[in-house]
């Protein structure tokens, strides 16, 4: 007997697709924007990072070649275009500097023939004009059109002298134009693309994670409503606002866990810069052995060097995580934040507190810190002001921070702005409250956060929570 007629869902069926059709969507689509912007975030991360890093060797390069050039300027600077004695005196200066284990110096005249390559010696003597890399690009004749318009960067796959095996350089060359040589050095960025593709590897692995944490979230939610009966009410509504408000939470932990770690990787990274400082205090030691009136001269380069550097790391590593934040509270730390926006703007801060006795507990101090920094962003980018105050004091009802500037006001296409929403949803998983006022004279921003999220008090006063 044939069976006619279509199945019916049954009433809990067409409950459950209801149910979890929707959420099953949802969760594909957050996936897909998810690791797109997850990707896109990384990409620019990633690039900012190996510009950042390839600028730091070619700011080395360059600290290469002016040391080189003053051990050499004096000589060149006095001998005539045909002073064979000056230039034999030259080409050995440069043979002997040599520095780490695939660094050296070398020369060629614009004709393309080798006069030094102290750790490459077949070089030495012979035309390499028309020289090609692995890949087809131009090196010699490269350099030497670089050397002949004064100076210059080309980069070109290259031997290394230690092992032979093939590698990326970024070559850094200036011209003697009264002897038609062309003097550089170079350095290998293996490491640098070594980073990048481990940082993008990085990226896929957190995509997939973020998929594979998606995908058991769908199938614990599509579980939870069939255990539950299938059944959608209010009650289940509250639970989705308070998973929605959970992943918020988890999505600001991993902001600042992702903070923490861009951090320490820009700080390794300054150490690239902290060769040329090396380099420096190496000439400065060879000179004072020698008895070099110029060794506190290279002494006194090298430490306004590392000072530079010092300052940088700290700087990075502040904007990323205050570590005052963490080490004397939040008071301190909006006071810092004031004080570095006021030298870096131009902008006069006004910093008030009051001591309060309770402390704040982590997660408000963060986030209180956090809406500070991004209304400071917002007055210096669009809104004028000349004048900024900044009060942060305790209450009765709990801690309040108040920003306000005297700059034009707020456009009322940018009030729904992605650094206003952040702001509204820190407060609001704080269960605090954020008031916003903004006119042609002016903007205030009043974050406050209620006494749950205060500590008991440690037994002295504390201004900064």
């Amino acid at each position: 007997m044939r069976r006619t007629g279509r199945h019916r869902l049954s009433y809990g069926q067409k409950v459950f697709l209801l149910a979890t059709l929707p959420l099953v969507l949802a969760m594909a689509i957050l996936s897909v924007l998810v690791s797109r912007e997850a990707r896109q975030m990384s990409e620019r991360e990633i690039a900012v990072l190996e510009a950042q890093l390839i600028a730091t060797k070619r700011t080395e390069l360059k600290n290469y070649l002016s040391i080189a050039r003053t051990a050499f300027g004096p000589i060149y600077g006095n001998a005539l275009p045909d002073d064979q004695i000056a230039k034999t005196r030259v080409a050995q200066i440069l043979a002997a500097m040599t520095y780490g284990t695939d660094g050296f110096f070398f020369v060629y005249d614009y004709d393309g023939r080798n006069i030094v390559s102290p750790r490459q010696t077949w070089l030495i003597e012979k035309n390499w004009a028309g020289l090609n890399d692995s890949e087809g690009t131009p090196v010699v004749d490269r350099l030497i059109e670089l050397a002949r318009q004064g100076s210059g960067f080309h980069s070109y796959v290259w031997p290394r002298p230690t092992s032979g095996r093939d590698g990326r350089m970024i070559t850094y060359v200036i011209g003697l134009q009264d002897w038609r040589w062309a003097v550089g050095t170079g350095v290998f960025i293996d490491d640098v693309l070594t980073s990048v593709a481990a940082a993008r590897a990085e990226t896929e692995a957190r995509v997939t994670r973020t998929f594979v944490y998606i995908g058991a979230i769908t199938a614990a939610a599509v579980l939870a409503v069939f255990l539950s009966g299938l059944i959608l009410n209010l009650r289940e509504r509250r639970l989705a606002d308070q998973k929605l408000k959970a992943l918020t939470q988890r999505i600001f932990e991993t902001q600042e866990e992702e903070r923490g770690r861009v951090a320490r990787e820009l700080h390794d990274s300054i150490s690239q810069i902290l060769v040329g400082v090396r380099y420096t205090l190496e000439l400065a030691r060879r000179r004072l052995t020698i008895n070099d009136a110029r060794a506190g001269e290279s002494l006194g380069q090298g430490i306004e060097n590392l000072n530079g550097a010092i300052q940088e790391v700290r700087r990075i590593s502040r904007d990323l995580r205050p570590g005052v934040l963490d080490d004397l509270g939040l008071g301190p730390a909006l006071q810092s934040l004031a004080e570095e926006f006021g030298r870096r703007t131009g902008i006069t801060v006004d910093y008030v507190t009051n001591p309060f006795r309770n402390r704040l507990d982590p997660e408000a101090k963060i986030a209180l810190y956090r809406i500070a920094q991004e209304a400071l962003t917002n007055i210096e980018r669009h809104s004028g002001a000349t004048r900024v105050k900044m009060l942060v004091r305790g209450t009765k009802t709990g801690a309040v921070v108040r920003i306000e500037d005297n700059g034009h006001g707020m456009p009322a296409n940018r009030r729904d702005g992605l650094g206003l929403r952040n702001m509204a949803e820190r407060m609001e998983r704080l269960d605090g409250t954020l008031r916003i006022l903004s006119s042609r004279t002016g903007t205030l921003i009043e974050a406050q956060v209620p006494l749950s999220h205060m500590l008991p008090p440690t037994g002295t006063a504390e201004a900064q929570g």
